[in-house]
């Protein structure tokens, strides 16, 4: 935090974010810091109240708590916010922190499929590149999107590099570690990621290379797939790692979506750039798009390259985009003779011992 009130200070733009379809890139080439916000645990539950109904994705009323209320320290050194429209309820949660700090919404096209989407969603992307100029005060050149394109990648690669071990039995990381790993991507400095995940990598590997692992080979495998973890979201992971169970993949925006894919960073100009971070953006398969039949696509693969031996389908309480998808996976994939279960629970500590009881005889069936 004391690094980011230093580059404050010396004229650095720092930028609030909430979701992974907010490309770092543009805001990287202009020297800006993103950070992901807070939306973790209900403790900020409070500061919220009277806002919003009682049935709110916990996730929404937990940031909109910590922004409102003045707890989350990233939310107060932010020059402004940039939201996306995901959801129903962070279309409206914007409006509101909209009131006590600045915030610029991007707006994501629903049915990605479509040649329109494509080309509005470049717009907005164009579109928010000027508003970022204009806080920044610098230009988006060719030069300096291309570097920044080159550091997200690098650091994308050697997250991906990390969590390729976890294909390993036994494997060298525990899934807590793991997420872990994924969600401090949305906060930490570039370059000292860059240092840190190439260490946390080499370390892996070597212990995939010798046989070392957490848990003991031949430990049941599962595939956590849905709404996305931020810090310190570590209930499921938790549940399941002490029931038996290793958590060896997430397919989540906290995991394999974070850093699949790849921006091309051939372009002359800054318009082809921005259109090639438009389309890796979009080839992310999240459930707020219809149809989104990829997502299924991307849990098989998984599957098979992890030898995941079970999914547990996660979804937030009153995460309606996702509950939905979730009925629908649950049975595609019980088509396919892939073992899975549906998890719908919130940060509360309550439907603990419920939770630990079905992860339990879940994992005794695999």
């Amino acid at each position: 935090m004391s690094e980011v009130v230093t580059a404050k200070k010396k004229g650095q733009m720092v930028v609030g974010t909430f979701c992974l379809y907010v490309p770092d890139e543009i805001i990287l080439a202009l020297d800006g810091i993103s950070i992901g916000l807070c939306g973790g645990t209900n403790f900020s539950n409070y500061a919220a109240e009277g806002l919003l109904p009682v049935n709110v994705c916990p996730l929404i009323k937990s940031a909109l708590g910590f922004g409102l209320g003045k707890i989350c320290p990233y939310y107060l050194a932010t020059d402004f916010l940039i939201g996306e429209t995901t959801c129903d309820g962070k279309k409206k949660a914007w409006e509101i922190l909209g009131k006590t700090k600045e915030t610029y919404v991007v707006e994501l096209p629903q049915c990605k499929d479509r040649p329109q989407a494509r080309a509005h969603f470049i717009a907005e992307l164009k579109a928010l590149a000027k508003k970022l100029e204009a806080a920044s005060g610098k230009k988006l050149t060719p030069e300096n999107l291309e570097k920044a394109i080159a550091k997200i990648a690098k650091k994308r690669d050697l997250l991906r590099k990390v969590h390729e071990t976890r294909k390993a039995d036994p494997v060298p990381i525990s899934g807590k570690d793991g997420l872990l790993v994924s969600q401090v991507a949305f906060y930490d400095d570039p370059d000292r990621q860059i240092e840190m995940l190439g260490k946390l990598a080499e370390e892996l590997e070597q212990r995939v290379k010798v046989g070392e692992g957490v848990m003991p080979k031949r430990t049941k495998r599962i595939l956590v797939s849905g709404t996305p973890m931020a810090i310190p979201n570590w209930k499921l992971h938790d549940t399941i790692e002490t029931s038996g169970a290793a958590v060896v993949a997430e397919e989540t925006c906290t995991g394999t979506r974070y850093f699949q894919g790849e921006v091309k960073a051939t372009g002359e100009t800054v318009d082809a750039l921005l259109e090639n971070i438009a389309d890796r953006y979009l080839g992310i398969n999240c459930a707020c798009f219809t149809p989104n039949e990829g997502r299924l696509e991307d849990i098989k693969r998984l599957v098979k390259e992890y030898k995941v031996d079970g999914v547990v389908l996660y979804t937030l309480s009153f995460c309606q985009t996702y509950d939905i998808e979730a009925q629908m996976l649950e049975k595609a994939l019980k088509q396919a003779h892939i073992p899975v279960i549906t998890i719908t629970t919130d940060y509360a500590s309550e439907d603990s011992a419920q939770l630990k009881t079905r992860v339990e005889a879940f994992i005794e069936t695999l």
